[in-house]
Protein backbone atom coordinates (compact mmCIF):
# COMPACT_ATOMS: atom_id res chain seq x y z
CA UNK A 1 0.00 0.00 0.00
CA UNK A 2 1.30 3.47 -0.81
CA UNK A 3 1.63 6.12 1.88
CA UNK A 4 -1.41 8.01 0.54
CA UNK A 5 -3.64 4.98 1.11
CA UNK A 6 -2.02 4.42 4.49
CA UNK A 7 -2.66 8.06 5.46
CA UNK A 8 -6.35 7.72 4.59
CA UNK A 9 -6.66 4.58 6.71
CA UNK A 10 -4.94 6.29 9.63
CA UNK A 11 -7.27 9.30 9.39
CA UNK A 12 -10.24 6.90 9.23
CA UNK A 13 -9.08 5.20 12.44
CA UNK A 14 -8.45 8.53 14.18
CA UNK A 15 -12.03 9.59 13.36
CA UNK A 16 -13.19 6.61 15.46
CA UNK A 17 -11.53 8.09 18.57
CA UNK A 18 -13.68 10.35 20.72
CA UNK A 19 -13.09 12.70 23.59
CA UNK A 20 -15.09 10.84 26.23
CA UNK A 21 -16.54 14.10 27.57
CA UNK A 22 -17.53 15.56 24.19
CA UNK A 23 -19.55 13.56 21.64
CA UNK A 24 -17.30 14.55 18.72
CA UNK A 25 -14.31 12.66 17.30
CA UNK A 26 -10.83 14.00 17.98
CA UNK A 27 -10.17 14.83 14.31
CA UNK A 28 -13.23 17.10 14.06
CA UNK A 29 -12.33 18.65 17.43
CA UNK A 30 -8.94 19.61 15.98
CA UNK A 31 -6.97 17.58 18.52
CA UNK A 32 -4.77 15.89 15.90
CA UNK A 33 -1.93 18.17 14.90
CA UNK A 34 -0.71 15.67 12.33
CA UNK A 35 1.23 12.46 12.02
CA UNK A 36 4.40 11.20 10.41
CA UNK A 37 4.85 7.82 8.74
CA UNK A 38 8.31 6.25 8.52
CA UNK A 39 9.66 2.98 7.18
CA UNK A 40 11.02 0.58 9.77
CA UNK A 41 14.32 -1.21 8.99
CA UNK A 42 12.68 -4.57 9.77
CA UNK A 43 9.74 -3.80 7.46
CA UNK A 44 6.41 -2.17 8.08
CA UNK A 45 5.74 1.38 9.16
CA UNK A 46 6.00 3.42 12.28
CA UNK A 47 3.49 6.23 12.86
CA UNK A 48 4.08 9.20 15.15
CA UNK A 49 0.84 11.02 15.97
CA UNK A 50 0.88 14.57 17.33
CA UNK A 51 -2.09 14.93 19.69
CA UNK A 52 -3.28 17.67 22.00
CA UNK A 53 -6.20 18.03 24.38
CA UNK A 54 -8.74 20.76 25.01
CA UNK A 55 -7.08 21.29 28.40
CA UNK A 56 -3.82 20.19 30.05
CA UNK A 57 -6.04 18.95 32.90
CA UNK A 58 -8.05 16.64 30.60
CA UNK A 59 -9.11 13.73 32.85
CA UNK A 60 -9.54 11.45 29.83
CA UNK A 61 -6.14 12.16 28.28
CA UNK A 62 -4.62 8.75 28.98
CA UNK A 63 -7.69 6.92 27.67
CA UNK A 64 -7.74 8.99 24.48
CA UNK A 65 -4.00 8.43 23.94
CA UNK A 66 -4.40 4.65 24.39
CA UNK A 67 -7.40 4.64 22.03
CA UNK A 68 -5.34 6.43 19.35
CA UNK A 69 -2.48 3.93 19.75
CA UNK A 70 -4.82 0.93 19.66
CA UNK A 71 -6.75 2.08 16.60
CA UNK A 72 -3.75 3.19 14.52
CA UNK A 73 -2.04 -0.15 15.28
CA UNK A 74 -4.94 -1.90 13.50
CA UNK A 75 -3.99 -0.34 10.15
CA UNK A 76 -2.35 -2.99 7.95
CA UNK A 77 1.40 -2.44 7.69
CA UNK A 78 1.67 -0.31 10.83
CA UNK A 79 4.02 -2.01 13.28
CA UNK A 80 4.72 0.78 15.80
CA UNK A 81 2.71 3.78 17.01
CA UNK A 82 4.00 6.62 19.12
CA UNK A 83 1.69 9.37 20.37
CA UNK A 84 3.33 12.68 21.20
CA UNK A 85 1.24 14.99 23.40
CA UNK A 86 1.82 18.59 22.32
CA UNK A 87 0.73 21.88 23.89
CA UNK A 88 2.12 24.33 21.34
CA UNK A 89 0.15 25.79 19.79
CA UNK A 90 -2.48 25.51 22.50
CA UNK A 91 -5.84 24.14 21.39
CA UNK A 92 -8.74 26.54 21.05
CA UNK A 93 -12.22 26.22 19.48
CA UNK A 94 -11.05 27.72 16.17
CA UNK A 95 -9.33 24.36 15.47
CA UNK A 96 -12.72 22.61 15.36
CA UNK A 97 -14.32 21.71 12.05
CA UNK A 98 -17.60 23.32 11.01
CA UNK A 99 -19.28 19.93 11.52
CA UNK A 100 -18.03 19.76 15.13
CA UNK A 101 -19.19 23.32 15.85
CA UNK A 102 -22.59 22.53 14.37
CA UNK A 103 -22.88 19.30 16.39
CA UNK A 104 -22.01 21.15 19.60
CA UNK A 105 -24.42 24.03 18.86
CA UNK A 106 -21.65 26.57 18.34
CA UNK A 107 -22.92 27.77 14.94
Amino acid sequence: MNDEGLEKQIWDQLRLCYDYEIPVNIVELGLIYGFKIEDLPEGGKSVEVRLTFTSPMCPMGDLIKKDVERRVETVPGVKKVFVEIVWDPPWDPTRMSEAAKLQLGML
